[in-house]
């Protein structure tokens, strides 16, 4: 199994209160303590499949200028998602899965660029983004999966557990590999501080929901050598360059 990185922007930041402040308020935290900030979704090779876990921005996304006192500058385009991909040594028609974690465009809006892949999604975020057709598969959970009650096997060592909170539909996919277990979790956090600090972003649709989601996947980390793939900081292309597990 090879496993890499697709890079989009790079070089930016985000401020404690939106990084933490989902449960407290973002009142409670410094917005002059900063964490860096970058995007990037990932490519499973499988050997047999080449999967996609999330995929970036449409072609030509203009994001946010930067700005003083933003709680969230993604940083300057390193490049477009597309690019990213094919520069990795690969073509839109060897794409057989695209697992998505949740809706928000930063995650699903390339789809459209990848003509034989199956599309894995919760049914609440298909919903949400009114997806249906051959190509777009429901999630079915309901095989556990270590200490997450509802998941599903996508192919051998790779599944697609249901995670709710940051969206109604939210998912993370966990793939095993060499005794190492890759958790890609979207947004579950937007940096590995909020992580190993137990903290929620302000960014949720089900608070509850989101707090038994990091709950369980800090259970996880905990008994499982974890390598944390974050979306949103710079430490999710350098925890899979390193092979860095996760210690809480």
């Amino acid at each position: 199994m090879k496993i890499q990185a697709i890079r989009m922007f790079d070089g930016g930041f985000m401020n404690q209160p939106f990084a933490f402040g989902g449960e407290e308020g973002k009142e409670a935290f410094d917005e002059q303590i900063i964490y860096r900030s970058s995007l990037q979704n990932f490519l499973i090779d499988t050997g047999e499949d080449i999967i996609l876990v999330d995929t970036g921005f449409q072609n030509d996304y203009k994001a946010p200028a930067k700005k003083l006192g933003a709680p969230l500058y993604m940083g300057e385009k390193v490049q477009d998602y597309m690019v990213g991909f094919e520069v990795l040594g690969y073509q839109p028609e060897q794409v057989t899965k695209i697992l998505i974690t949740h809706k928000h465009p930063d995650h699903s809006a390339a789809i459209q660029y990848f003509p034989n892949a199956k599309i894995y999604i919760s049914p609440e975020d298909a919903d949400a983004l009114k997806l249906d057709g051959p190509n777009i598969v429901r999630a079915q959970y309901g095989t556990p999966y270590h200490n997450f009650p509802n998941a599903q096997q996508v192919v051998p060592n790779i599944w697609f557990i249901e995670a709710k909170g940051h969206t109604k539909g939210n998912s993370i996919v966990i793939a095993e590999d060499e005794g190492l277990y890759y958790m890609f979790h979207g947004d579950v956090t937007y940096c590995d501080a909020a992580l190993k600090a137990n903290k929620l972003s302000i960014v949720f649709e089900d608070k509850d929901a989101a707090r038994q989601t990091l709950d369980q996947i800090r259970e996880f980390v905990q008994n499982f050598p974890t390598v944390y793939l974050s979306t949103h900081c710079p430490e999710g292309y350098e925890n899979l360059e390193m092979k860095r597990v996760m210690k809480l």
